[in-house]
């Protein structure tokens, strides 16, 4: 019979080497049978160690430490690898988690300068454009909503705000792919439910289409806020204040607390919103505050940064869970962060680094966090077999045990951001202070999946007879292979 075929035995044991091989790799690069404990290893430790146990660390010191996180961060980075797709991870990190962390890559050479990776993060911002230059991939449609768009339009930004190399000729540029990303966004304000406010998910088919969470609408301000500053375009400012006015009249906002609800639904018309609060989504409020009191130097931004601080504050950084260490408070101490939730304190970290940098008053307060959380984190970075394996809770100097991209790009974007005591780093650049990218106002607009003010997608594109030609090929060939297997288990 066919089960008892040879041949049917080897494709078996060859699917089941496909399927395990991720988890193979995983546990060589993070489990414990690696026999072998290098120098290198120990040198590592140590430095880790080091920083844990001194608060003046120098240059040298830090970007040690940062190094080695990063280094563990790219080992999860298969996009480079002969047959894989560059700016993509492998499952089951989503595609959104890949541009945050290619941005703080960004960031990592902003604060270093090591060049090590630039040429990976370059090609995988450049890889995911999509087929419009807007991040919109079409294989990845079925998992893109606004909050991830944003996200790789965040890196984007971040490479023109740090003058990372530009992009080859021919390429969109930095500016420009965070341009199309706003202008689809801005395209996508839904005045039909709620009184206006970004949905969650781009598409009706996808799930979380009928909710209007916080992320995505401080992306969207933060963003605007931004291009404002970078470009001296009022338009985007406009947009930024049309954005938080609507968003501080929203259930989403309690004005009283500073408090940032997830989201709430368009179904009641929003009127209940959702409790959970997440770190990433103060983060992304309070660096777009910033960013608008940095240009604009209107005192009501500097006021929203002082309550929105306060809250921050009181909020991730429990005293019950150790002196100013950053805690996940709605999953960590409950040990069910999903690998989302375990990346968000990266952005947390980051942006309340570069709220320091817009607003220097606020930064003497703001390291008296990230630099406890710093050392906290770097007490949880010497695990795995190559001891570069970080840990969640930053509140123990001994690695926890866990790891991912989450564990790993927080602990990188909180020790990197203390970079910014011992280097003297230019703050974002604009187009008048040194910023080169250039800017291109109409990018994305008139491209595929740009909704209407009903929030509904009503633009795809055109499919041409190439497309037809292509999947009938692409058809046939499937069938083909079908009926060949077909046939084979029928004659064995």
């Amino acid at each position: 019979s066919a089960a008892t075929s040879p041949w049917f035995l080897i494709c078996l044991l060859l699917l089941s080497l496909t399927l395990l091989t991720p988890y193979i790799l995983l546990l060589c690069h993070h489990g414990t049978f690696n026999p072998t404990a290098t120098v290198l290893a120990d040198s590592i430790a140590m430095s880790m160690h080091k920083l844990y146990q001194c608060p003046d660390a120098g240059r040298n010191e830090r970007k040690s430490v940062s190094s080695q996180v990063a280094h563990g961060l790219m080992k999860y980075y298969t996009g480079n690898n002969t047959g894989d797709v560059p700016g993509n991870l492998p499952d089951p990190y989503y595609w959104w988690e890949a541009g945050a962390m290619f941005g703080e890559m960004v960031e990592y050479w902003y604060y270093t300068g090591d060049t090590t990776y630039n040429a990976e993060v370059k090609q995988a911002l450049l890889h995911q454009v999509g087929e419009n230059n807007d991040y919109m991939p079409a294989n990845q449609t079925k998992s893109l909503g606004n909050d991830d768009q944003v996200f790789w339009a965040f890196a984007a930004m971040t490479a023109a705000e740090v003058g990372f190399e530009d992009p080859p000729e021919g390429s969109p540029s930095w500016l420009s792919l965070a341009q199309a990303v706003f202008n689809e966004q801005s395209e996508r304000w839904d005045t039909a439910s709620c009184g206006g406010g970004l949905r969650w998910q781009i598409y009706s088919f996808n799930v979380g289409y009928n909710y209007k969470n916080s992320v995505s609408n401080g992306g969207l301000f933060q963003l605007a806020a931004r291009l404002g500053r970078y470009t001296g375009n009022q338009t985007y400012i406009d947009w930024a204040n049309k954005v938080w006015d609507w968003y501080e009249d929203s259930a989403l906002w309690d004005a009283k607390d500073y408090k940032i609800l997830d989201g709430a639904s368009t179904t009641n018309n929003c009127s209940d919103g959702s409790q959970e609060q997440w770190s990433y989504t103060y983060g992304v409020f309070l660096a777009g505050f910033s960013y608008m009191y940095n240009h604009t130097e209107d005192q009501a931004w500097l006021t929203r940064i002082d309550g929105m601080l306060n809250t921050t504050v009181s909020t991730f950084f429990p005293t019950n869970m150790g002196p100013n260490i950053m805690v996940e408070t709605t999953c960590e101490p409950l040990g069910n962060c999903n690998n989302d939730q375990r990346s968000f304190k990266a952005h947390l970290s980051q942006w309340m680094a570069v709220t320091a940098q817009l607003v220097p008053k606020y930064h003497d307060r703001i390291f008296d966090y990230l630099a406890p959380s710093a050392k906290g984190a770097a007490g949880q970075c010497d695990g795995g077999s190559d001891s570069v394996t970080c840990g969640r809770e930053w509140n123990s100097t001994t690695w926890d045990g866990t790891y991912g991209v989450g564990e790993q790009m927080c602990a990188l974007g909180v020790i990197q951001a203390n970079m910014m005591n011992v280097v003297s780093l230019k703050p974002p650049y604009t187009s008048v202070s040194g910023g080169t990218s250039k800017s291109d106002p109409n990018a994305g607009t008139g491209t595929s999946g740009t909704s209407s003010s009903n929030g509904q997608a009503i633009t795809y594109s055109t499919i041409t007879t190439g497309d037809k030609a292509g999947a009938g090929a692409i058809t046939a060939a499937i069938l083909l292979f079908l009926m060949g297997g077909t046939a084979w288990l029928l004659i064995a």
